[in-house]
């Protein structure tokens, strides 16, 4: 499900002539944002349910360099949930479908009043029951984990 388009900002690009790392994870901001519009709980929604969402951990992985006024799409897909968390990878890719990035991300819903984790509100658990799963077998970039792999000899 494609949630955000965008362009590489002038300002996002650094000194290697291509996006520095830190706006790969602005615009994987971006897209948790977009999701949340996506499943009810834009500024209305959070307002309406007492209601938002926290990113608890995230994993980037950057696949290929992007460059100056290049269009962006980022994608979602669920990879697991339950009453109030969402495990989910954003694929951020060029306008010719090529890989740029992912973000494998874990998100909390937050009862604002109480600022505790509390379960989706009725009609955003419907809004992520309608978001496409994660596809089979899962992208390499699920569950990654960081490690220099030895070999012997």
């Amino acid at each position: 499900m494609a949630l955000l388009q965008t362009r590489v900002a002038p300002e996002w690009v650094d000194y290697n002539g291509h996006m520095n790392d830190a706006e790969y994870a602005r615009v994987f901001s971006l897209a948790v944002e977009a999701l949340m519009d996506a499943i009810g709980l834009d500024e209305q929604g959070r307002r309406r349910h007492d209601y938002t969402i926290y990113t608890l951990e995230t994993h980037l992985c950057y696949r290929r360099e992007a460059h100056q006024d290049q269009p962006l799409r980022v994608e979602v897909q669920v990879a697991d949930r339950d009453a109030k968390r969402l495990h989910v990878l954003f694929e951020m890719q060029d306008d010719e479908g090529t890989l740029l990035a992912t973000s494998e991300q874990m998100l909390m819903g937050i009862d604002i009043g109480s600022g505790r984790p509390a379960p989706f509100p009725e009609p955003v658990d419907a809004a992520i029951a309608g978001l496409p799963g994660l596809a089979d077998p899962p992208p390499a970039a699920m569950g990654r984990q960081i490690g220099i792999v030895r070999r012997p000899g």
